[in-house]
């Protein structure tokens, strides 16, 4: 329904100087307001925002805010004079954002004063990404934006000052699937000074354990294939979990699930700490420098590898509790106790070096098909809504994805070197030999066993891990609207 309303057009759109909206303005808002009260009974609730205004975006934390600043009788809807006095209260804070960004007083605002305006407040973004903001929200092409596009744009998102349009320029959404290769999120620095990264990076450790757990069953059996061959290991997904089932009861579907969600707030501190320091490396004596997509991604598998490398002893213990049979350890500390007696050690790194080879083409895929799929969206409904959570939503579970189909072979490998039990001081097979065997004894299919469920478990972990997310960050005062 959004999606097929023309809004304000030029014809109605009178000088923002003019004392207050005129009557052809009034006459634009009545019939808005009456498009949005699809019940007829005079106010306009969440849900009647939610689906009239479905195709600009916006979240259920934004329109509960919009609500919340124009119910003045707190009655928890808008009737009309509410509605309208949030439009006219939000346009005179539109109109002062707008005026600041327009530096040289024209009127219009390019990507130079789109840039200027975010370095002021500490969003440091190149002239390309200011760029893809503004055609964003330039609807006649001119490449500029006039104050016309600018309200349009923002008239029905609940933004007051710059510093929150900067963060609907940068949504981050993160979502977890039990893979924690991603190139890490920019952030600024006001950011950064305010708490509200770690905030941010807590919402989505609690997603990404609420996540893991509710798919924890789906990943003990893709271990369960990836470790034991066709030959060892029959049978499609069902048997698969009857298997389980009768060795170990229900509860045994979660095994390994314990250590696999402590291991995630180390790695994604550790691995966002390394981002920064090897940005600041990269950039050198120019700190004010933006990375380039290339040295991003560099970065970030430089700063995942340095966050496996620190928690890799946990990855072994997950991989060798996830395949323990009943009985076989009374927990982690026991499991760790055994390894080190009859292994030794080293044996906590088994499987390290196809682990570090793996973060390569998941992380790289991974960030190179969701600008893809994103900025291929953003060219194709230029000048129109933002792409809504379903959208972001949906890039991510593809990208990752395509990030897994490019890195399994290397995971199914690192996973059986983690479960290959060995007396200390036996010779271990290296890499590449098992690589042969897998490819010789089950071909190169072999080399993708347990991938079904892997896949399989994409989609509700990336909803769930969303959901999550999105409730936390509430919790925590981590306001994100948007994506740049």
């Amino acid at each position: 329904m959004g999606s097929q309303w023309v809004w304000f057009p030029r014809a109605c759109c009178q000088d923002s100087k003019a004392p207050g909206p005129d009557l052809e303005r009034e006459k634009h808002w009545a019939e808005l307001f009456d498009q949005l009260d699809l019940n007829k009974d005079g106010h306009i609730d969440i849900a009647e925002l939610r689906a009239g205004l479905a195709g600009r975006g916006l979240s259920k934390g934004s329109l509960e805010r919009m609500v919340k600043a124009g119910d003045t009788n707190q009655d928890g809807v808008l009737d009309f004079e509410e509605f309208t006095q949030y439009l006219r209260t939000h346009e005179k804070q539109l109109k002062i954002m707008f005026k600041n960004l327009d530096r040289n007083n024209d009127g219009q605002i390019d990507a130079a004063e789109i840039q200027h305006s975010l370095r002021t407040i500490g969003v440091n973004i190149s002239f390309k990404d200011a760029t893809r903001i503004l055609q964003r929200m330039d609807k006649d092409g001119t490449m500029t934006i006039d104050w016309d596009e600018w309200r349009d744009y923002f008239l029905f998102n609940p933004l007051s000052n710059m510093e929150e349009v900067a963060r609907y320029w940068k949504r981050s959404i993160i979502l977890d699937i039990g893979e924690q290769l991603t190139v890490p999120d920019e952030f600024s620095e006001e950011e950064k000074k305010s708490g509200y990264v770690w905030r941010q990076l807590m919402a989505g450790a609690m997603a990404g354990s609420v996540s893991r757990t509710g798919t924890a069953p789906l990943d003990r059996l893709k271990v369960f294939r990836q470790v034991h061959g066709s030959t060892d290991f029959k049978g499609n997904v069902r048997s698969g979990f009857q298997y389980m089932v009768t060795e170990g009861g229900l509860q045994s579907l979660w095994r390994g699930n314990g250590i696999n969600v402590l291991k995630l707030a180390p790695e994604t501190a550790i691995k966002f700490t390394a981002y920064e320091k090897i940005k600041n490396v990269m950039r050198g004596s120019d700190e004010n420098r933006n990375l380039r997509v290339y040295e991003r991604f560099i970065a970030g598998c430089l700063a995942g590898g340095t966050a496996q490398t620190a928690i890799y002893p946990m990855e072994v213990l997950k991989t060798r509790l996830t395949l323990r049979k009943t009985g076989q350890y009374s927990g982690i500390a026991d499991c760790a106790k055994q390894i080190i007696q009859r292994e030794g050690v080293t044996a906590f790194y088994k499987g390290y070096l196809p682990n570090m080879l793996s973060i390569v083409p998941y992380a790289g895929i991974d960030l190179a098909v969701y600008e893809t799929l994103k900025f291929g969206w953003l060219n194709r409904n230029r000048g129109l809504a933002d792409p809504g959570v379903m959208v972001l939503v949906g890039c991510g579970a593809v990208s990752s994805t395509c990030g897994q189909l490019a890195s399994y072979p290397l995971a199914l490998i690192r996973t059986r070197m983690q479960a290959q039990a060995s007396v200390k001081g036996d010779p271990k097979p290296s890499m590449l030999a098992l690589l042969h065997n897998i490819v010789t004894q089950e071909g190169v299919a072999g080399l993708y066993r347990g991938i079904s469920p892997n896949l399989l478990k994409v989609i509700p972990a990336v909803s769930v891990s969303y959901v999550v997310y999105e409730y936390t960050r509430i919790m925590l005062g981590v306001d994100i609207e948007g994506e740049m």
